[in-house]
């Protein structure tokens, strides 16, 4: 049913409790998932700039979630994009296109609460887009 699942990661808590639901449904698909993190860029008269800090060493511990997957006996792949207009959802849903992707799955609320309560967050945002369903988990306690 699932062959590929695509698993937005942007460091949240929310985003940590959606890996490993995302990989119980890999393995039990025998699905490639694919992790996604889209680095946000903001550009200004200096030039482009991360809007989060950190970023190297997130897709450092990306990298390494990948190689404990594949050891698991999960298919993964990681795959990191820019979004410098439009926030993260539209790239997810873009390389969810690319990828033929039959699930995206991402925690239920992101990094910044703020961002969220002006601009809509990217979980409510994929659910509008999405030509796909989205599974969106919470944290739960």
């Amino acid at each position: 049913m699932f062959k590929t699942i695509v698993l937005g990661l942007d460091g949240s808590d929310d985003a940590q409790a959606a890996l490993p639901v995302a990989a119980d449904i890999a393995r039990h698909y025998d699905s490639v998932l694919v992790l996604v993190h889209i680095e946000e860029v903001i550009v200004g008269k200096g030039g482009p700039a991360q809007v989060h800090a950190g970023e190297d060493e997130f897709e450092a511990q990306l990298r390494k979630r990948v190689e404990e997957l594949t050891s698991s006996g999960v298919t993964a792949k990681l795959e990191v994009a820019e979004s410098v207009l439009g926030g993260p959802a539209p790239v997810i849903e873009h390389i969810a296109d690319r990828l033929k992707a039959d699930l995206i799955v991402v925690g239920r609320r992101g990094r910044s609460e703020i961002a969220d309560l002006v601009l809509g967050s990217v979980t409510h945002r994929l659910m509008h887009i999405a030509k796909r369903p989205v599974l969106a988990v919470p944290v739960v306690s």
